[in-house]
């Protein structure tokens, strides 16, 4: 019998149950090169339903929609178009496919879960050096290196928390442990699939450093230890084009209708204007803290358009796509379609002409009362960045109020 066969098969030997046991899962994805992501999650039941959490670090990632037919599961991850399929053992652990589509394309991913196990590494050696701190990281060789920014935490045991700042964001909550002198961190949310592996070479050097993303993701990377070091000023990346002062544009929302920022609503008000993709993790986190933002000081003279770059130039899949971050973060303020791939190597030309270039997702644009671009951020520093999430944070509630304040 083929795999797909028994994944699909409802009915064979096996726990029978309408629910998986509640507790604690260790999740492997194994990756055709044999590594492996690893990744936690916890099963529950709540109001005669089937829940899981996804665990990286401090996050809880809910997910609402699982299934079960006999020995069958299917899981639905809340956004990026990412599903499991997997067939309940008769020990009661899983093991099945991972799949996730981009666009047109679409990868699988052997996986397995074992139930019980609440350690995302086992059989750690004592740790040879502690990483808390900021490190100056640098991925890829050659011409084009990029640049980043690791915070780490790490406990006594050799447990590791933290991220990687990047100039146009972050890779949201990775966990993972510093065994002897070797570094595992990995993260899953159904968007991020991704594996870090490197030697440390003393408490301020890292070398021989591994990242691995999705089914065959690969680049190499190294870092040293720096306090001081920091990332290119997020307000100076993305820029108007010269002699330009406002945007123009106008595009169908989710909604059916169709809003321009010259419309009336927008008159008068400091206006956000948020460029996102419903594949963009980040993206995933900036909706959350404007949707909260806009319904917390909306009457204050504050409105927010979201504009979307999907996979798809499809206006029926793109409004599919975005849906789960409408409904899950209870956004009030408009997504509009703009009907133009996110891999168009055109796409600011043909939305947005007044910019130079769309660098990253998300971009937010600050607009003043006067209609007027004021400030230009790109990217962001997420929830898993702590104190930086803080601070961009505290600059987004400033910037506003000090456009609040100015006449009209």
């Amino acid at each position: 019998m083929s795999l797909m066969a028994c994944l699909l098969s409802a009915f064979e030997a096996g726990d029978k149950k309408p629910f998986l046991r509640s507790g604690t899962w260790r999740a492997v994805l194994q990756r055709p090169d044999g590594q492996q992501i690893i990744f936690n999650f916890a099963t529950v039941v709540e109001k005669n339903k089937q829940l899981l959490y996804v665990i990286n670090g401090s996050e809880r990632l809910l997910v609402d929609s699982v299934k079960r037919e006999g020995d069958s599961l299917w899981i639905d991850m809340p956004f990026f178009a990412s599903h499991f399929t997997a067939r309940v053992l008769p020990d009661g652990n899983l093991e099945g496919i991972y799949s996730k589509s981009y666009g047109d394309k679409k990868q699988e991913i052997p996986f397995y879960a074992l139930y019980g196990n609440s350690e995302r590494y086992t059989e750690p050696a004592k740790p040879a050096y502690n990483i808390t701190g900021n490190w100056d990281a640098t991925f890829g060789k050659g011409k084009h290196p990029v640049q980043a920014i690791g915070v780490f935490e790490q406990t006594g045991n050799g447990k590791v928390t933290g991220t990687f700042r990047t100039p146009t964001g972050d890779y949201r909550y990775l966990e993972g442990i510093v065994s002897g002198d070797s570094l595992k961190l990995s993260g899953f949310d159904g968007g991020h699939v991704i594996l870090f592996v490197a030697k440390l070479d003393n408490d301020s050097t890292i070398t021989e450093g591994n990242y691995y993303s999705g089914l065959s993701g690969h680049e190499t990377w190294t870092a040293r230890k720096n306090a001081r070091v920091q990332l290119p000023d997020s307000y100076e990346q993305t820029k108007l084009k010269p002699g330009e002062t406002r945007l123009n544009f106008r595009f169908p929302s989710t909604k059916g209708d169709t809003i321009s920022i010259q419309d009336e609503q927008y008159k008068n008000k400091v206006v956000v204007v948020q460029i996102l993709g419903s594949w963009c993790p980040n993206c995933m986190d900036e909706t959350a803290f404007l949707s909260d933002y806009y319904k917390q000081h909306r009457k204050e003279g504050v409105e927010i358009i979201g504009l979307a770059y999907e996979r798809t130039t499809d206006f029926a899949g793109a409004q599919k796509a975005l849906e789960p971050f409408r409904k899950r973060f209870a956004v009030q303020y408009p997504f509009l379609v703009t009907g133009v791939a996110v891999s168009d190597s055109l796409r600011s030309q043909k939305t947005l002409p007044q910019l130079e270039t769309i660098k990253a997702f998300p971009t937010t644009i600050f607009i003043d009362k006067k209609g007027n671009v004021r400030k230009i951020h790109t990217g962001l520093d997420g929830p898993a960045t702590g104190k930086y999430y803080e601070a961009f944070k505290q600059e987004f509630d400033e910037e506003i109020n000090t456009l609040l304040k100015e006449d009209q």
